[in-house]
């Protein structure tokens, strides 16, 4: 024992380097993965899930907030971007996904069970979109939107066309600037006409319900799919069988989103939501 603590001592004499220093040296980061996202709260949480378990498998993640056409555009053209786990298909970015599918690989869903649409509070007596320029009135003439780049947002001009809703205006913002906005009406009990997308952590804090969509402008269930850089199989394989594997639910997402809604920071909530799912990380990780 003593010879080895010797040799031991040694070596780390002849590299420069103290025991501990040799230990930090064995745990070396395999490599670095670059993520980007769009900033709803769903892929918010979603994507830190996805950089926390893959620093468990040993790498350096970095993630990038963009919009949801820089987002397809940086995984289909710029090769030090690995991949999303962020694509709402097949409507809310099916147009995305029709220009660059020879360029990206698409890994399947993550996630099913989602949904977008035009969302209201329970009180709100009117149950169809196309009752909603009768009422444009009390909606104050406008539907509050998300940011301009969303699928969602495309789809809810779309819907303005199809539905002839000339007496209301879509309002551009963010998810933060929509929420504040429901918060506020449903504190005031006032009709409030929103952009929504399920999962979202409104639905288990208010009240609300979709609009029905009878010319199905908004499509039916969607899913979230995983799309990585074309290569990225040959780069980063480990990588690669990782995201491949990545798969939860809509209840599973939803934790995690009120964990941060409730104030904890990302990175945190989603380290403590895997510490809390061991099962589902060595799944993940292939144990």
């Amino acid at each position: 024992m003593q010879r080895l603590v010797f040799k031991l001592l040694m070596v780390a004499l002849v590299l420069g380097l103290s025991l501990p220093g040799m230990a930090q040296a064995a745990k070396a980061p395999k490599g670095s993965v670059n993520l980007v996202y769009v900033e709803w709260s769903s892929e918010v949480a979603s994507t830190n899930v996805v950089k926390a378990l893959l620093e468990q498998a040993g790498y350096t993640v970095e993630i990038t907030p963009v919009s949801a056409a820089a987002m397809w555009q940086a995984v289909a053209s710029d090769n030090t971007v690995d991949g999303m786990v962020a694509a709402w298909l097949p409507t809310t970015h099916g147009h995305y996904l029709d220009k660059v599918k020879d360029k990206v690989e698409d890994l399947g869903p993550n996630l099913t069970g989602t949904r977008i649409g035009l969302v209201v509070p329970e009180y709100v007596t009117i149950r169809s979109i196309d009752e909603l320029n009768a009422n444009a009135d009390k909606f104050k003439g406008q539907i509050v939107g998300i940011d301009p780049g969303a699928g969602l947002m495309s789809k809810t001009e779309t819907a303005i066309k199809e539905y002839a809703l000339d007496k209301l205006t879509v309002m551009e913002g963010s998810g933060a600037t929509m929420t504040a906005a429901l918060a506020d009406a449903v504190k005031n009990k006032q009709w409030v006409v929103v952009t929504g997308w399920t999962p979202h952590w409104k639905f288990a804090k208010w009240p609300l319900k979709y609009l029905e969509d009878p010319k199905n402008v908004f499509g039916g269930d969607e899913f979230i799919n995983t799309i990585v850089r074309k290569d990225l199989k040959k780069d980063k394989p480990e990588v690669h069988a990782i995201l491949d594997r990545f798969e939860w639910t809509p209840e599973d997402m939803a934790a995690v989103m009120i964990s941060i809604e409730d104030g904890m920071a990302p990175e945190a909530a989603a380290k403590k939501w895997l510490a809390a799912h061991p099962d589902k990380v060595k799944a993940w990780l292939g144990q």
